[in-house]
């Protein structure tokens, strides 16, 4: 994987976020209880979302907050408060629409990357370029962007810049849909939004049928050109997408994009069986691949709904992974067992009960890697344990 590519997925809930991660996302993105665009997803709460910031990074990955509603005035003054411990926490970045949340946290959070949501509607450099001298590191631009005016908003200035890969489209221009608040008064730029243009409706009296619900982007073909175009990072949507669809998907696209960085466009070709599973993996509205090489057009529509509405029945996916760790373990009699952890470049010593010389029964070694080599629930494995003893020790179990 490049340093400046990345692949990001959805995490709707703790364990889908772990589920995102066990599949190969390097990074992931998720709400706390307030001020994020999916009011009705299973939001972290504070507790579970500083469990996840430590999870992601134990990992090597990143955690991103979305704060991307638009904020009313009296809720302004509750935001530093409601930041304030994932920023502690060392949350990797905040992603914003309201261009005053922005300001605030970037007078408030010194060094938390502020990235500027889909819902800006950033269609082209010049805005993007106001962005970065604002303090932004990175953009999402508007949906409806072609691979021609990304590229022009990558060349023309440093920003980073993520797109989203798969998952649902609106049939409005990106953060400009009023339609639900109007009809029904849940916004969708405060994170409420009924989707009223997945309805069926009535044009002068003629049948009804969907004429306002798009088909679902899938871009998996496409990857050659949008890393062409100066795609940074590669967006999954679905906070509202249950942990198999989160992992079957992202499993796929880590697999493509490392295809493409292994060798390259030419050699880059979808198996038939991968496509497949990804069509399968959510039967909503069929798929198109956006606006990426098209304006619009008649096929983006999902006029008919397949007969399987929704997710399939994907099984759980595997939700552990585990880091790799070295260790040694000393012992001697009428001193204090010793056992040395390194992980990456983090070392750590523990010092146990006090060792005895043995009368009956030495310990062996083959009992001491058995006790000390389980790792329990957590996020490690030894990769390797070195046992180091000084003639006949005892040590009870117990202790080890």
């Amino acid at each position: 994987m490049g340093d400046n590519m990345e692949l990001l997925a959805p995490a709707g809930s703790f364990l889908t976020m772990k589920a995102a991660v066990c599949a190969g996302a390097d990074a992931v993105y998720a709400g706390g209880i307030r001020y994020g665009a999916r009011a009705y997803a299973d939001n972290f709460t504070e507790e579970e979302l500083l469990e996840a910031i430590d999870y992601v990074h134990l990992h090597g990955k990143k955690l991103y907050l979305t704060v991307n509603t638009l904020l009313k005035e009296q809720e302004m003054g509750q935001l530093y408060a409601y930041l304030l411990p994932y920023y502690r926490q060392g949350l990797d970045a905040v992603i914003v629409q309201d261009t005053g949340v922005m300001e605030f946290v970037r007078k408030n959070f010194p060094g938390l990357p502020i990235h500027a949501s889909t819902q800006m509607t950033i269609t082209n450099a010049l805005s993007a370029r106001l962005l970065e001298r604002l303090g932004v590191e990175r953009i999402v631009p508007a949906r409806e962007l072609s691979l021609q005016e990304i590229r022009e908003i990558a060349e023309q200035t440093d920003l980073e810049i993520e797109c989203f890969i798969h998952g649902a489209l609106c049939y409005c221009y990106s953060g400009q849909c009023l339609m639900s608040s109007v009809i029904g008064g849940r916004s969708g730029n405060r994170g409420q939004c009924a989707q009223p243009c997945r309805l069926s409706w009535s044009v002068n009296g003629r049948t009804r049928a969907d004429w306002l619900s798009l088909k679902d982007l899938c871009t998996v073909d496409g990857l050659p050109e949008l890393i062409g175009a100066g795609v940074t990072s590669f967006k999954i949507e679905g906070r509202m997408k249950q942990p198999g669809y989160v992992a079957a998907v992202t499993e796929i696209y880590r697999k493509y994009i490392d295809l493409y960085l292994e060798k390259g466009a030419e050699s880059f070709h979808v198996a038939a069986k991968d496509r497949k599973r990804l069509m399968e993996a959510y039967l909503r509205r069929g798929y198109c691949d956006g606006y990426y090489s098209v304006r619009n057009g008649r096929h983006m529509l999902s006029l008919e709904r397949p007969k399987s509405d929704g997710e399939r029945d994907i099984s759980a996916p595997q939700t552990k992974i585990r880091e790799k760790i070295k260790g040694k373990l000393t012992l001697a009699p009428g001193e204090n067992a010793r056992l040395r952890i390194l992980y990456g470049n983090t070392e750590v010593e523990i010092e146990g009960a006090e060792a005895k010389k043995a009368i009956n029964q030495p310990v062996t070694e083959e009992l001491l890697r058995k006790q000390i080599g389980r790792t329990g629930d957590t996020e490690y494995e030894f990769e390797s344990l070195d046992v180091e003893m000084s003639g006949d020790v005892f040590l009870p179990v117990q202790s080890l």
